[in-house]
């Protein structure tokens, strides 16, 4: 098959753990072509966000339409969005775009805790979940979208994924990795229940940083490469295990902070290119 031509819509990570940088790395592991619409630009490293600036939303609808009008994009990943102005920006060119995989991930709050959306900008973000063929909120954003309190066990993190659906006609990853659990799961859920799900024992580490990023990105990819959302969560989930595991030996970031999963390491050990620079 043709290699998938994914588009990142997101926001920019200058440490390069979240965002359109996590994004471009997840699509290449999963065998993608990678490109990427600029929502925002943010002033982060593994520690928090410092700054957030937002381009117009006229240059967001340029950068898509020069993307759209060359190449035809097979799957569309959303990420941050900033504004209620780009939402719609965003909107208005998914409607007339109309890419085959579409994976939301309703980008609110970060894993250090900030917020990455302006309060004004939610019900524009509300309007795109129709939009979409899967969207991956964590369990914070799922109360906001719910309009409900944080889910503590994951039958209550199923059933606001269930309202969610239900409301807009669209599949939800429900996350568990915020539940304080021994297990952590994860499940496509539509308005009748769980489609399909994973679990694995929780993982003791703290290179957690664009986890959400990195998994919506390596959903999108891996929707076009196997044509089953299953099939492609059951590979992303195991993916990113694996990638969360080998962060810490990556050796980014300061104590204290959230450190990147490592993205490409599978691909390195496998092409013997962390073997060749020891032995250099």
């Amino acid at each position: 098959m043709n290699v998938p031509r994914v588009l990142s819509i997101a926001g920019s990570d200058p440490s390069g753990g979240a965002g359109v940088q996590a994004d471009l790395k997840s699509i290449a592991a999963h065998g993608g072509y990678g490109m990427a619409v600029i929502t925002a630009l943010t002033a982060q490293n593994t520690r928090g966000v410092r700054a957030v600036h937002v381009p117009p939303a006229a240059f967001v609808a340029q950068q898509l339409d020069a993307v759209s009008d060359d190449i035809e994009i097979d799957a569309v990943k959303i990420g941050m969005l900033g504004t209620a102005r780009a939402a719609d920006v965003v909107g208005v060119w998914l409607e007339r775009v109309r890419p085959p995989v579409v994976v939301l991930d309703p980008v609110m709050i970060a894993t250090s805790g900030d917020r990455l959306l302006e309060p004004t900008a939610e019900a524009a973000l509300r309007d795109l979940l129709s939009l979409a063929d899967v969207v991956t909120p964590n369990i914070p954003e799922l109360a906001v979208l719910t309009g409900g309190p944080e889910a503590v066990t994951w039958e209550q993190a199923v059933a606001q994924a269930r309202e969610v659906a239900a409301v807009h006609d669209v599949l939800v990853l429900a996350k568990g990795g915020h539940l304080l659990t021994s297990d952590t799961q994860d499940a496509l859920v539509s308005a009748h229940g769980e489609l399909a799900g994973v679990s694995g024992p929780r993982l003791t580490a703290t290179s957690t940083h664009g986890t959400g990023c990195s998994l919506s990105s390596a959903l999108a990819t891996l929707r076009v490469v196997t044509g089953s959302w299953p099939e492609a969560l059951r590979r992303a989930t195991t993916w990113l295990r694996a990638a969360i595991a080998r962060g810490e030996s990556l050796r980014v970031g300061a104590p204290g902070g959230h450190g990147p999963v490592d993205h490409l390491g599978m691909l390195w050990d496998a092409a013997g290119v962390r073997a060749r620079a020891l032995e250099a």
